[in-house]
């Protein structure tokens, strides 16, 4: 039998790669001839740089950037040399879990160590980007990652603009020349879930604004801000991203890979799939187990499980999904191509217990499943 294991992580518990061996233990201990097929999974988020060098032998690497306040800190992101292919989550650089409660302040937040992260990609034969939006701490329109590339954001006085979100504000013009010229034969495709625009009631600084320590005043003075850049990023590139779907994604940074980049923006699981080639892996399987920490009625929003399961019905392969909990509303998954749910947690326990226990109890409902998947079939009484 052919098995394709194409799980997520769980979270606080094990990475997608660490699921997918578990998987295979338990497959192993009652089909020990089975073909499994690893394609460890991620929807653009954490986790994203890790499961594509597992899925396709690529390394992760470190370099020392700036995080959102200027402070240098060890960002990992991963590259695959044979497809000239670097994996970058933004929160790396810009996480808001680099950033202390009290000390967050998205007015002087920058993506500058974003743009580090890539020229970090570029000087190691990167020309392929993957670069998952979520998780930032920033409002500045990827501002900063573009002064760490090279260009100039001027002021009306043709004074160079410090960092952060509000200082976009006094925005004029922006100065390519000196931009990096390899950015001009790579290609980046972007792995993002939301589809706010730039500015407005549903834009960058009012939705995403407060949870990064903007209060109500700080949010008008941000989304005017943006509506600057957006102003001066016409006029600089003819491209319009104010209004974009997504251009709002990671206080904006989606509107600078749209404007300053060839790039595609698609849902986060998508681009992990494409990229690890698991529809090919498909061809011929039996089953696909998939999995996450947690399913429920969220998962139908476009989360990894469901992906896969969209995948594999191409396929017309039969998808099992396992998860450390089935929450309400997850029966609705049946109708999306999921022959079944199982829980991994085998009785009462706490939450901690769980979580530690995960790869095992994981092995363990795999290899229960395994076993009811090959019982005989009976002719007669």
């Amino acid at each position: 039998m052919k098995f394709v294991l194409a799980p997520d992580s769980f979270k606080e518990s094990m990475t997608a790669a660490e699921a997918v061996v578990a998987m295979e233990r338990g497959i192993r201990s009652v089909l020990p001839d089975a073909v499994c097929i690893a394609a460890p999974m991620a929807d653009g988020g954490e986790g994203t740089a890790e499961a594509l060098v597992a899925a396709l032998g690529g390394t992760l690497v470190t370099a020392e950037v700036p995080d959102a306040l200027g402070r240098m800190v060890p960002a990992r992101y991963g590259y695959v040399a044979a497809e000239e292919l670097a994996i970058i989550e933004i929160a790396a650089a810009a996480g808001i879990h680099l950033v202390a409660v009290a000390d967050r302040d998205p007015r002087i937040a920058s993506t500058f160590g974003v743009g580090r992260l890539i020229t970090d990609a570029l000087d190691r034969g990167a020309r392929r980007f993957i670069v998952g939006l979520g998780g930032s701490v920033t409002n500045d329109g990827g501002a900063g990652m573009l002064q760490a590339l090279g260009a100039r954001l001027l002021d009306v006085d043709g004074a160079e603009l410090p960092r952060g979100g509000a200082a976009i504000a006094r925005l004029a013009r922006i100065d390519l020349t000196g931009f990096d010229p390899r950015l001009a034969g790579a290609t980046f495709r972007i792995a993002c879930d939301v589809t706010n625009p730039l500015l407005g009631r549903s834009g960058a600084s009012r939705v995403f604004g407060p949870q990064k320590g903007a209060d109500e005043s700080a949010v008008a003075e941000l989304d005017a801000a943006l509506g600057v850049f957006a102003s001066v990023v016409l006029a600089t590139t003819g491209r319009e991203v104010a209004t974009v779907a997504g251009a709002g994604a990671a206080g904006g940074l989606g509107a600078a890979f749209l404007a300053f980049f060839d790039s595609m923006m698609q849902r986060g699981v998508d681009v992990v799939m494409e990229a690890a080639h698991l529809s090919e892996s498909m061809a011929g399987a039996d089953f696909v187990f998939t999995g996450e920490g947690s399913i429920d009625a969220q998962t139908l929003g476009g989360k990894t499980p469901l992906g896969v399961a969209e995948t594999a019905a191409r396929h017309g392969v039969p998808v099992i999904a396992f998860a450390g909990r089935v929450g309400e509303g997850a029966e609705a998954l049946y109708e999306h191509g999921f022959a079944a749910l199982v829980p991994i947690v085998p009785g009462v326990c706490t939450l901690a217990e769980a979580l530690a226990a995960g790869a095992a109890n994981l092995e363990q409902a795999v290899a229960t499943t395994c076993r009811l998947l090959t019982v005989p079939k009976h002719a007669g009484p």
